[in-house]
């Protein structure tokens, strides 16, 4: 039975190196290109409780070398001073816009709600959404507009380069890449037609907007607290093409500042990613922690040097696609994998008890 079990364990390493090797050799990046377009892109922001990070974000989208750009704020009723930030920024800037947003509607979430108004607004061929922790380099908004024309896409999704500043944000937040990259070949977002190989990440949204504007994206997934990944599925479903990639350094975002506020932010949409299937989460943490530990009770040397080896290689490949320090993901590895069963438990409790909350209010 034991050795069954290790049977069943090697598996599912294996099976997780082989997605992450081939995310590591097919490169799913978005690359620079030096033509350059000149259509216009809507770059919309929704703002909630952002004075601490807001004005890095539209500081870097000044400097961006695109120039036909018109960028709105949402102010979702923040309670700090994010309003009076933004609106003197915009007073010295005129291709930035501020606006106030409605009271939350019934069956809407606050984000999907915000989204929803600044598309309103916008009056791009194209529709960026970013979040307001971000800062973003020159390249960016180019290589995207390429990319969707080239590649006729609805909608294209970056998962963001991550900064991690204490060493509690690095006990987290590159659990975030850990899962992705080593769980879905990215590659298969754009190739497949099936939903099921769907993901984005609403850290960077861009859409065809015509092809937002005749399907109102945010409008149908409005009470889905993971709408970036919805958003694909229904592209897909709606037989258009999607594509999700790494930004290749080209948009960084600090998503946390601390140990709290990270397992606090992960916790909340956790268990999304698997249906929100209690058991099936649970059988992936029991695999891809209980099965190592197992394992390693066994005393057998060999088989204990090859599974170290394979979480090795896959912590190697996973920390240079995303552009974080493989050093210290492999050292902090184990503290990472308790990190993530505290996630676990704090995830189910809030799914269980329905006590989901973000910025103030119940998701």
């Amino acid at each position: 039975m034991a050795i069954l079990f290790c049977y069943l364990v090697y598996f599912f390493l294996i099976l997780r190196f082989c997605v992450t090797l081939f995310n590591f050799i097919s490169n799913p990046k978005l690359t620079k290109v030096s033509r350059q377009y000149h259509d216009l892109v809507s770059i919309l922001v929704p703002a909630r409780d952002e004075e601490k990070n807001i004005l890095t974000l539209l500081q870097s989208i000044e400097k961006q070398d695109y120039k036909n750009i018109e960028v709105i704020v949402l102010d979702d009723q923040s309670t700090d001073h994010t309003y009076n930030l933004c609106t003197e920024f915009a007073r010295k800037n005129p291709t930035v816009k501020v606006i106030i947003g409605k009271p939350l509607p019934e069956g809407w979430l606050g984000k999907n709600y915000a989204c929803y108004q600044l598309a309103q607004q916008a009056k791009g061929k194209y529709l960026l959404f970013l979040d307001a922790d971000e800062e973003i380099y020159n390249g960016l908004i180019n290589s995207a507009v390429y990319r969707t024309k080239v590649h006729r896409l609805a909608l294209l999704s970056l998962f963001t380069n991550q900064v991690m500043v204490t060493l509690g944000e690095t006990l987290v937040v590159p659990l975030m890449h850990y899962m992705l990259l080593n769980l879905l070949p990215l590659r298969l977002i754009y190739l497949s037609k099936n939903p099921a190989f769907a993901a984005a990440s609403g850290q960077f949204m861009f859409f065809d907007a015509e092809k937002y504007r005749g399907h109102q994206w945010h409008q149908k997934v409005k009470d889905q607290v993971v709408e970036d990944v919805e958003i694909m599925k229904c592209v897909k479903q709606n037989r258009l093409k999607g594509e999700g990639l790494l930004a290749n350094g080209l948009i960084r975002c600090r998503m946390y500042n601390n140990y709290q506020e990270a397992v606090h932010g992960f916790s909340k949409n956790f268990l999304a990613p698997f249906n929100y299937s209690i058991i099936t989460f649970l059988l992936y943490l029991f695999f891809l922690i209980g099965g190592p530990i197992i394992v390693g009770l066994t005393l057998n040397l060999q088989l204990f040097l090859m599974m170290v080896s394979l979480i090795v290689l896959t912590r190697i490949m996973i920390s240079l696609e995303s552009g974080q320090n493989p050093f210290y993901n492999m050292l902090l590895h184990p503290l990472q994998m308790v990190s993530l069963v505290i996630i676990a438990h704090l995830s189910i409790k809030k799914h269980l008890t329905k006590t989901v909350t973000w910025k103030g209010r119940k998701v």
